[in-house]
């Protein structure tokens, strides 16, 4: 068999994938248990990585607030604010590089009324009393600092690690590293609240020079959740069967020849994957099987939490059903950004969210789902103390809040601190990257040995640079 220049083997795994017809391949998938994905011997790497995983969370709903929610009007109270609300900084406060460039403005009181909730006395804002309901369930992390300082670095450092495009997001390294729970729906999906474009687009549920198997699938958040899913009328079972059989047999020889275009291996799976989750999906989504008293919990029957009630709704269903890592975007298009009148905008925002989360919260742990679901709230940063022009409030990735519970989370806690201000963290700071790594950890996976090899470089999603943080355990 003649071996062509551009067949040769470059790799231990391109080895075992023409040795002997591909034999070895089989061997390969064999100590891996994995499925082959196709006659090309290609693998992705799952739970088989990872063999002893000790934390509790199996699954992680991510509910991200595109745009920057202010920490100082929700979950960090700092009463100074009031006091010197007015006045300009006090000197010994000093003003990071603000994205519009603000240098002599005004400190910013906030509106909030503020109680304490739960029998742990969490401090938490009138904007979010459904949530404070679960007080005791929350870690609430009021020293999280990022280095984007704009949109477009922010929200792609807390989906990849990075300011820069180009890695792979958070999600896809989960699915890489503990692979699906079901083969029959995919492990990662993205629900935004409305047809905009979260800023950077797919990249912030994408693979980068990951395989793009691992890719996010992005649900429809109007009418039917997965587009052009249904078969045809006119074409039975048999006749799809035979079609993908087909199509998948022309790919594979395609491919071939291509090993290392993930694309083709992804869109390969894809197909395969869509064939499958004809018979099961449909079901997963359907909330007509919902009563009417959990239809309500959510608050689908009120015009302002619908959208995100439907989503969260979505989202205990798919993990329900063992998808691994679900995303739900609020105000997509930077629609936290608050730059002017941040009481209309953030009010109407958080009335939009909070039943829908408190009842996430709520039916999770009614159905024994919490301790092994991990609910990740926050955005890409939060707001300045000082104000903008109309009542708004810059971006301020120096100190912010995000908080977590269930999937082994001890609950009513507060992480951490930012100044009297609310400018900067000042104590147990955590990055990005530091959440990133906890995050792994509380899903049983030490970030240290979820390597993916780029180019020669072992790649982490921290960027080797992240802490687990114990405290949240």
């Amino acid at each position: 068999m003649a071996c062509h220049n551009f067949d040769l083997p470059t790799s231990r795994r391109d080895f075992l994938r023409t040795a002997g017809c591909g034999f070895g391949a089989v061997a390969l998938a064999a100590l891996l248990r994995q499925p082959l994905l196709g006659a090309s011997g290609s693998f992705t790497r799952s739970a088989a990585l990872i063999a002893n995983r000790v934390g509790k969370a199996k699954n992680v709903i991510f509910l991200f607030m595109e745009g920057g929610p202010s920490h100082l009007d929700t979950f960090d109270r700092k009463p100074l604010l009031n006091e010197l609300a007015g006045q300009k900084l006090p000197p010994s406060f000093k003003l990071p590089v603000l994205a519009m460039g603000e240098s002599n403005t005004p400190i910013m009181g906030s509106k909030r009324e503020w109680k304490r909730h739960g029998q742990s006395g969490l401090w938490i804002s009138d904007w979010f009393p459904h949530v404070a309901q679960h007080a005791d369930d929350l870690a609430v992390i009021n020293s999280c600092v990022s280095d984007g300082i704009n949109h477009a670095g922010g929200v792609c450092q807390m989906n990849t690690g990075s300011i820069f495009g180009g890695r792979p997001s958070l999600g896809a390294w989960v699915d890489y590293g503990l692979g699906t729970i079901n083969q029959n729906l995919p492990g990662f999906v993205v629900i935004k609240d409305s047809e905009k474009e979260v800023i950077n687009g797919t990249r912030n549920w994408g693979t980068g020079f990951m395989p793009a198997v691992h890719q996010g699938v992005e649900f429809s958040p109007n009418g039917s959740p997965i587009r052009n899913l249904d078969t045809p009328k006119a074409v039975d079972a048999a006749r799809q069967r035979s079609k993908l059989d087909l199509l998948a047999e022309l790919n594979r020889r395609h491919a071939a020849t291509r090993p290392d275009n993930t694309e083709l291996e992804a869109r390969i799976r894809s197909y395969e994957l869509a064939y499958q989750m004809q018979a099961e999906a449909p079901g997963t989504v359907d909330l007509s099987k919902e009563t009417a008293a959990t239809k309500t919990l959510y608050g689908l029957d009120q015009k302002e939490t619908a959208v995100f009630g439907r989503n969260c709704l979505l989202a205990r269903r798919l993990v329900e059903h063992g998808v691994r890592f679900v995303q739900l975007y609020s105000g997509a298009g930077s629609g936290w950004d608050s730059h002017t009148q941040l009481e209309e905008n953030h009010g109407k925002l958080c009335r939009s969210v909070d039943q829908p989360i408190g009842a996430l919260l709520s039916d999770l742990k009614a159905r024994g789902l919490l301790d092994e679901t991990l609910v990740i709230w926050g955005g890409e940063f939060g707001r300045t103390p000082v104000s903008e022009q109309n009542g708004g409030r810059d971006h301020n990735p120096t100190g912010f809040t995000m908080w977590m519970a269930g999937g082994g989370v001890r609950g009513g806690q507060t992480i951490g601190a930012t100044d009297d201000l609310g400018l900067y963290a000042v104590k147990d700071k955590l990055h990005v990257h530091d959440l990133h790594a906890t995050i792994l950890h509380l899903l049983g996976v030490d970030h240290t040995k979820l390597i993916y090899s780029h180019q020669g470089r072992p790649e982490r999603i921290d960027q080797n640079e992240g802490k687990v943080y114990p405290g949240l355990t």
